[in-house]
């Protein structure tokens, strides 16, 4: 119902909404984007900018290939949108082969944790780093693209199998309960998936829009197609799906006990956080990604 620079407006003045209503950050705070080159990270990162947030971005290089050059792809996306804010923002890129040794898909290959997909060895791996690239360079908060149709597919799937852990950190602003873990904040976490899409096309943000290539068959897309069924002879129900548990999680101290319950320890070998009593969960994959590496070279 709106022209190109209202819906713009709009969306601004929305984020801009919801970032003050749950308290994410404010514009005194250092702000560190985590960005893959889609469009809902690459539309945070503008809109933060537009409103005059101190956002820099960081780039991930998994080294995803999937027939599709995926990963290169993907960077060459996050490089063109800062040509065209001027080429003066900056940008923290960590390739992961280049650094731990081998790349999300070879470090799968080698481990048990990830041997049908390396979905799990991506996500373990994409936020040890960008807690870790938050807290070296002292930023105060880290802020992902994650949208409405991404919240509501997790929470769906969490509340399926009632997974107290995740459903008790699940929400707009994580705050850190160690001294060595960053704030996250998802200030478009109130936006349908295709509004994003429509701020890409209207701004002129050229993203990547192939999935990537090891998502396929993932059990959150489903989740998604579902809801998406669910929204189109109920509209609004995933709004209301997730407003709905935040409410009654803060209205009647939902999963209060569990997040108590949970006692973080600092990794001997990293530094960072973990619920391990010991090396955490990241750097033991790694030390048996490399051993496996170093079997297979002798």
């Amino acid at each position: 119902a709106l022209c190109g620079p209202h819906f713009v407006e709009w969306v601004h003045k929305q984020t801009e909404r919801f970032i003050e209503k749950y308290a994410m950050f404010t514009r005194d705070e250092r702000v560190l984007v985590a960005v893959s080159g889609g469009k809902d990270s690459l539309a945070l990162w503008d809109i933060l900018l537009a409103l005059g947030y101190r956002a820099d971005g960081l780039y991930i290089g998994l080294g995803i290939d999937g027939g599709l050059n995926y990963s290169d792809e993907s960077h060459r996306y996050v490089m063109d949108f800062i040509g065209k804010h001027g080429g003066n923002l900056t940008l923290h890129t960590v390739d992961v082969a280049e650094i731990y040794g081998a790349s999300i898909p070879e470090a799968a290959r080698l481990t048990r944790r990830g041997r049908d997909k390396p979905c799990s060895v991506c996500g373990l791996s994409k936020r040890h780093i960008m807690n870790r690239v938050a807290r070296d360079h002292g930023y105060d908060v880290l802020a992902t693209g994650h949208n409405l149709d991404d919240e509501a597919a997790v929470l769906f799937g969490n509340t399926l199998v009632w997974s107290m852990d995740y459903l008790a950190r699940q929400g707009p602003v994580m705050p850190p309960s160690h001294p060595g873990l960053a704030r996250k904040a998802k200030p478009l976490f109130r936006f349908y998936e295709r509004e994003m899409a429509a701020y890409a096309v209207v701004r002129g943000i050229d993203y990547m829009y192939d999935e990537c290539p090891h998502a396929i068959g993932a059990t959150t897309i489903r989740y998604k197609e579902l809801l998406n069924q669910l929204e189109v002879a109920s509209p609004g129900i995933k709004l209301q799906f997730v407003l709905r548990f935040l409410k009654a999680r803060q209205a009647h101290g939902l999963f209060a006990q569990v997040r108590e319950q949970l006692e973080l320890h600092t990794c001997p070998t990293c530094g960072q956080p973990t619920t391990n009593d010991g090396v955490c969960s990241f750097c033991r994959m790694w030390e048996r990604v490399n051993a496996r590496r170093g079997e297979r070279m002798l």
